[in-house]
């Protein structure tokens, strides 16, 4: 596999390429078309052919503190969440305003580190981990890699980059913020393509359905 191949597959995994190789795109979830004509589109977003995009609500269920555990109490933000992550501020030919990137699920742990459990296709690398730390009262930065592969799990593409702002809502249970995602050729440091956008997530409790 060629040096230009492969940084054309690593461009169009994060939706951000720009040659005829590929007209779909995935990047840690990221699910998009890219046509003939230079539209991107988004599909009923299910990558993996069976991923609803959001869990099941049981009708009446029952709100419950965030603190299911004591170390909660000193680390807030720790647990498991549902995420979102949507495109926003990106020039063309990125993925436009509201095109959803990921829908992961996210544990954040006590001991200030974290891993995702993306949306995108397993082939591809759909683990990722990261560190955080407390910035503010309520304030906490990521700094998280994963390892992409192209779709068929054969050609490594590069280590990707996310950093992500938070803010953890008053109540514990969600949070919101922002992310970039850089991704980067095997080398680690050649900059392949960037995404940047909102989150918007929800924690999952043992009484979650």
């Amino acid at each position: 596999m060629n040096t230009r191949l492969q940084v054309a597959l690593g461009l169009a995994l994060i939706g951000l390429s720009t040659v005829a190789i590929t007209h779909k795109a995935q990047a840690c979830g990221l699910d998009m078309h890219f046509d003939a004509a230079g539209h991107w589109s988004m599909p009923m977003y299910r990558p993996s052919g069976n991923l609803p995009l959001a869990l099941p609500k049981a009708a009446g269920a029952k709100q419950v503190s965030a603190y299911g555990n004591p170390l909660q109490r000193l680390f807030p933000l720790t647990g498991l969440y549902q995420a979102t992550f949507t495109a926003e501020g990106n020039p063309p030919p990125g993925p436009p305003d509201g095109t959803v990137i990921d829908q992961p699920l996210v544990t954040w742990h006590a001991d200030g580190t974290e891993l995702m459990n993306s949306s995108r296709n397993s082939a591809s690398g759909n683990f990722c981990m990261g560190v955080w730390e407390r910035t503010g009262p309520h304030n906490y930065s990521l700094n998280h890699y994963a390892l992409a592969w192209d779709p068929t799990g054969q050609v490594f593409i590069g280590p990707a980059n996310f950093r992500e702002s938070i803010n953890l809502a008053n109540d514990n249970n969600s949070y919101t913020g922002t992310f970039t995602i850089d991704q980067y050729a095997p080398d680690g440091v050649t900059l392949l393509g960037h995404v940047q956008g909102d989150i918007a997530a929800t924690r999952i409790t043992v009484d979650s359905n």
